[in-house]
């Protein structure tokens, strides 16, 4: 059905789903954003299959409620790990020395106990232990990232949450 029906099934949730296909990603955001608040705003709002941390935030600023996607676990098993300040790619050499944590501002296990360095030679000798640590990261990041996000909501500075995180991502790879 059109989304403008959606009011009229009176389901118990509503999904958005067909927006991370391969367009690039500023018309998928506008896609949310036009049809995001189209959907109940008393009922659960989802939207499938979306998972950079920008994009999630756009989510949330369409209305959105609930997030899928595979991409923290399946980026952290391929090394790439999202930070506060950009991603970071653990594989690379620039990192074999690397006495510091994934994140200085992140502080799950893998940030409080392990260099940047140790989790490279894990990840570089195919040892699993390297790739859970990632997952772990990866999981920890979103779970705080969507927390912030819901802290700034309930203090009304959502937007400047937002443009904060986003200029922070986009000044490139955490150093």
């Amino acid at each position: 059905r059109a989304i403008s029906d959606a009011a009229a099934l009176d389901l118990p949730g509503y999904a958005l789903g067909g927006y991370a296909v391969g367009e690039a990603s500023e018309a998928m955001w506008d896609g949310i954003a036009r049809d995001g608040p189209l959907l109940p705003a008393d009922k659960p709002r989802y939207l499938m299959g979306v998972g950079t941390p920008e994009d999630l935030l756009a989510g949330v600023a369409a209305g959105i409620d609930l997030f899928d996607c595979v991409l923290p676990t399946r980026t952290a098993r391929n090394g790439l790990l999202f930070t506060s300040r950009g991603k970071v790619v653990i594989r690379n050499a620039r990192h074999a020395d690397d006495e510091g944590p994934i994140d200085r501002a992140c502080g799950c296990y893998a940030c409080r106990t392990f260099t940047r360095a140790y989790l490279r030679h894990l990840f570089k000798a195919g040892e699993i232990l390297g790739l859970r640590l990632n997952t772990l990261h990866n999981l920890h990041f979103y779970l705080s990232l969507m927390a912030s996000a819901r802290e700034a909501i309930e203090q009304g500075r959502f937007e400047a949450f937002r443009r904060e995180r986003v200029e922070g991502w986009r000044a490139g790879e955490a150093r």
